[in-house]
C-alpha cells in the first residue's frame, strides 16, 4: 500500500495502520491503561522539556504522542508511530516529522506485547537513526509501570567472533532502567535533554 492509498481510507481504519516499505502492519490498540499511561508518560516528558527550554532558550523540543515519523526523506511509504516522542521543533505548522528530527522515541508495552512484535518494532526506530529508544512496561497486580528502559543507539559494532556479522547496521544498548522497587526517586538520564520523573507522576 502507498502512502496516498492509505490516504483515501477511511480515518478509523487509516488511524490502525503502519507503512513499512508498503506493507501494511497492522496497530493493535491496547488495553485503556495502555492509552492512559501513554498520557501520563507523555505529559511528563513535555514538563521536562519545557524546563530544559526555559533554562536554555536556544533549545526547542516537541514532546508528543501517536505521531506518524517518517522514517525516510522523500518516501512517505515507510512510517512508524510511537506511543511518545520527542523531536527537534519543526519550522512549519502541520509538517510531517521524519526520523532525523526526532531525539526519543518509545513504546508502552502491555502485559500482551510480544517479544517478536517489540523486537521487529525497535529494528524499526534504529534503522531509522533514531538516537534513543525507550520502552515503558505496564505490570499487573497491582496495575503500574512495572519498568522504564532507555536504550542508545550504537551506529559501530563490537568484536564479534571470526565469521560472524551482525545482522542489521544499528543497534540499541541498554543505558538505563528503572522500577520503582530499585529506583525509588524515579527516572532520571541527562539525554536529550535532563529527564527526571517521579513514580508519583505515573499514577493513576
Amino acid at each position: 500500500m502507498t502512502w496516498d492509498e492509505l490516504q483515501r481510507l477511511p480515518q478509523e481504519i487509516a488511524a490502525e495502520i503502519e507503512l513499512w516499505d508498503g506493507r501494511v502492519v497492522w496497530l493493535r490498540r491496547g488495553p485503556g491503561e495502555h492509552q492512559l499511561y501513554t498520557g501520563l508518560f507523555w505529559n511528563s516528558l513535555l514538563r521536562c522539556a519545557r524546563r530544559d527550554m526555559a533554562e536554555y532558550p536556544d533549545h526547542c523540543w516537541q514532546a508528543n504522542f501517536e505521531t506518524n515519523v517518517f522514517l525516510r526523506q522523500g518516501n512517505k511509504d515507510d512510517f512508524v508511530t510511537p506511543d511518545f516522542l520527542v523531536y527537534r521543533c519543526l519550522g512549519e505548522d502541520y509538517a510531517d516529522v521524519s526520523a532525523a528530527d526526532v531525539l526519543l522515541a518509545g513504546e508502552v508495552l502491555s502485559p500482551s506485547n510480544t517479544v517478536r512484535d517489540v523486537e521487529a518494532k525497535k529494528a524499526r526506530y534504529a534503522a531509522g537513526g533514531i538516537p534513543s529508544y525507550w520502552e515503558v512496561v505496564l505490570g499487573r497486580d497491582p496495575r503500574r509501570i512495572a519498568t522504564v528502559r532507555a536504550y542508545a543507539l550504537e551506529t559501530g559494532h563490537g568484536r564479534l567472533p571470526e565469521g560472524i556479522t551482525a545482522l542489521r547496521p544499528t543497534n540499541y544498548i541498554l543505558a538505563g532502567e528503572w522500577a520503582p522497587d530499585s529506583a525509588p526517586e524515579g527516572i532520571r538520564i541527562g539525554f536529550p535533554f535532563p529527564i527526571d520523573i517521579p513514580w508519583s507522576d505515573l499514577d493513576f
